[in-house]
Protein backbone atom coordinates (compact mmCIF):
# COMPACT_ATOMS: atom_id res chain seq x y z
CA UNK A 1 0.00 0.00 0.00
CA UNK A 2 1.45 3.33 -0.96
CA UNK A 3 0.62 5.83 1.78
CA UNK A 4 2.19 9.27 1.53
CA UNK A 5 1.96 11.61 4.52
CA UNK A 6 2.88 15.28 4.75
CA UNK A 7 2.66 17.35 7.91
CA UNK A 8 2.29 20.99 6.90
CA UNK A 9 0.75 21.95 10.23
CA UNK A 10 2.64 23.30 13.20
CA UNK A 11 1.35 20.47 15.40
CA UNK A 12 3.25 17.26 16.03
CA UNK A 13 1.48 14.08 15.02
CA UNK A 14 2.21 10.36 15.07
CA UNK A 15 2.87 10.21 11.34
CA UNK A 16 4.24 6.62 11.31
CA UNK A 17 1.22 5.50 13.33
CA UNK A 18 -1.20 7.16 10.92
CA UNK A 19 0.52 5.52 7.95
CA UNK A 20 0.35 2.12 9.67
CA UNK A 21 -3.34 2.62 10.43
CA UNK A 22 -4.10 3.62 6.84
CA UNK A 23 -2.36 0.50 5.54
CA UNK A 24 -4.27 -1.64 8.04
CA UNK A 25 -7.69 -0.15 7.20
CA UNK A 26 -7.15 -0.46 3.45
CA UNK A 27 -5.93 -4.05 3.79
CA UNK A 28 -8.97 -4.90 5.93
CA UNK A 29 -11.18 -3.35 3.24
CA UNK A 30 -9.40 -5.53 0.63
CA UNK A 31 -8.01 -2.64 -1.40
CA UNK A 32 -5.15 -3.61 -3.73
CA UNK A 33 -1.73 -3.58 -2.05
CA UNK A 34 -0.45 -1.18 -4.72
CA UNK A 35 -3.28 1.36 -4.36
CA UNK A 36 -2.22 4.87 -3.38
CA UNK A 37 -3.52 7.29 -0.77
CA UNK A 38 -2.22 10.60 0.55
CA UNK A 39 -2.63 12.03 4.05
CA UNK A 40 -2.10 15.75 4.50
CA UNK A 41 -1.96 17.44 7.90
CA UNK A 42 -2.66 21.17 7.69
CA UNK A 43 -3.13 24.18 9.93
CA UNK A 44 -6.46 25.77 10.73
CA UNK A 45 -6.03 28.54 8.17
CA UNK A 46 -5.51 26.11 5.29
CA UNK A 47 -8.31 23.83 6.51
CA UNK A 48 -10.64 26.83 6.68
CA UNK A 49 -9.91 27.62 3.04
CA UNK A 50 -10.54 24.00 2.00
CA UNK A 51 -13.68 23.74 4.11
CA UNK A 52 -15.18 26.88 2.59
CA UNK A 53 -14.10 26.09 -0.99
CA UNK A 54 -15.20 22.45 -1.08
CA UNK A 55 -18.01 22.26 1.49
CA UNK A 56 -19.28 25.85 1.47
CA UNK A 57 -18.92 26.09 5.24
CA UNK A 58 -16.86 28.63 7.22
CA UNK A 59 -14.03 27.84 9.60
CA UNK A 60 -11.77 24.84 9.95
CA UNK A 61 -13.07 21.30 10.18
CA UNK A 62 -11.43 18.12 11.44
CA UNK A 63 -11.19 15.99 8.28
CA UNK A 64 -11.92 16.24 4.56
CA UNK A 65 -11.69 13.51 1.95
CA UNK A 66 -11.01 13.98 -1.75
CA UNK A 67 -11.58 10.74 -3.69
CA UNK A 68 -9.78 10.22 -6.99
CA UNK A 69 -10.56 6.91 -8.75
CA UNK A 70 -13.65 6.15 -6.63
CA UNK A 71 -12.36 2.72 -5.62
CA UNK A 72 -14.81 0.55 -3.72
CA UNK A 73 -14.17 -2.47 -1.49
CA UNK A 74 -14.56 -5.63 -3.58
CA UNK A 75 -16.94 -8.46 -2.85
CA UNK A 76 -15.29 -11.66 -1.64
CA UNK A 77 -15.37 -13.13 -5.17
CA UNK A 78 -13.76 -10.06 -6.78
CA UNK A 79 -10.16 -8.97 -7.18
CA UNK A 80 -9.08 -5.98 -5.05
CA UNK A 81 -9.20 -2.70 -7.00
CA UNK A 82 -6.00 -0.88 -7.95
CA UNK A 83 -5.75 2.88 -8.38
CA UNK A 84 -5.52 6.22 -6.64
CA UNK A 85 -7.78 6.40 -3.62
CA UNK A 86 -7.30 10.13 -3.11
CA UNK A 87 -6.42 12.45 -0.26
CA UNK A 88 -7.44 12.67 3.38
CA UNK A 89 -6.79 16.09 4.93
CA UNK A 90 -6.62 16.31 8.72
CA UNK A 91 -6.30 19.40 10.91
CA UNK A 92 -4.35 18.40 14.05
CA UNK A 93 -5.26 21.63 15.90
CA UNK A 94 -8.98 20.89 15.53
CA UNK A 95 -8.35 17.21 16.28
CA UNK A 96 -6.63 18.10 19.56
CA UNK A 97 -9.52 20.29 20.68
CA UNK A 98 -12.12 17.70 19.72
CA UNK A 99 -10.28 14.87 21.46
CA UNK A 100 -11.14 16.23 24.90
CA UNK A 101 -14.80 16.70 23.89
CA UNK A 102 -14.97 13.05 22.80
CA UNK A 103 -13.04 11.66 25.76
CA UNK A 104 -10.08 10.52 23.63
CA UNK A 105 -6.40 11.34 23.47
CA UNK A 106 -5.37 13.47 20.43
CA UNK A 107 -3.66 10.49 18.73
CA UNK A 108 -6.79 8.35 19.17
CA UNK A 109 -8.95 11.17 17.77
CA UNK A 110 -6.63 11.45 14.76
CA UNK A 111 -6.95 7.68 14.20
CA UNK A 112 -10.73 7.95 14.43
CA UNK A 113 -10.81 10.79 11.91
CA UNK A 114 -8.35 9.16 9.53
CA UNK A 115 -10.44 6.00 9.47
CA UNK A 116 -13.53 8.14 8.86
CA UNK A 117 -11.79 9.91 5.97
CA UNK A 118 -10.57 6.66 4.44
CA UNK A 119 -14.09 5.23 4.51
CA UNK A 120 -15.32 8.33 2.67
CA UNK A 121 -12.66 7.68 0.00
CA UNK A 122 -14.13 4.19 -0.35
CA UNK A 123 -17.63 5.51 -0.97
CA UNK A 124 -19.13 5.30 2.50
CA UNK A 125 -21.26 8.19 3.72
CA UNK A 126 -23.51 9.14 6.61
CA UNK A 127 -26.23 11.19 4.94
CA UNK A 128 -29.06 8.88 6.00
CA UNK A 129 -29.55 7.01 9.28
CA UNK A 130 -28.90 3.71 7.50
CA UNK A 131 -25.68 4.97 5.88
CA UNK A 132 -24.53 6.42 9.19
CA UNK A 133 -25.18 3.14 11.02
CA UNK A 134 -23.23 1.19 8.39
CA UNK A 135 -20.30 3.61 8.20
CA UNK A 136 -19.91 4.23 11.92
CA UNK A 137 -20.34 0.53 12.73
CA UNK A 138 -17.63 -0.34 10.23
CA UNK A 139 -15.37 2.40 11.61
CA UNK A 140 -15.82 1.07 15.14
CA UNK A 141 -15.03 -2.52 14.02
CA UNK A 142 -11.92 -1.40 12.12
CA UNK A 143 -10.61 0.64 15.05
CA UNK A 144 -11.26 -2.22 17.50
CA UNK A 145 -9.37 -4.62 15.22
CA UNK A 146 -6.55 -2.06 14.91
CA UNK A 147 -6.36 -1.70 18.67
CA UNK A 148 -5.99 -5.48 19.05
CA UNK A 149 -3.14 -5.85 16.57
CA UNK A 150 -1.44 -2.44 16.48
CA UNK A 151 2.34 -2.49 16.69
CA UNK A 152 3.51 -1.53 20.18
Amino acid sequence: MSVDIQNESSVEADEPGLVALARFVLAEMRIHEEAEVSILLVGEDVMSVYHEKWMGEPGPTDVLSFPMDELRPPRQDEEPPLGLLGDVVLCPAVTSRQAAEHGRQPDAEAEYLLTHGLLHLLGFDHGTPEEKQEMFGLKDRLLAAWEEQRPR
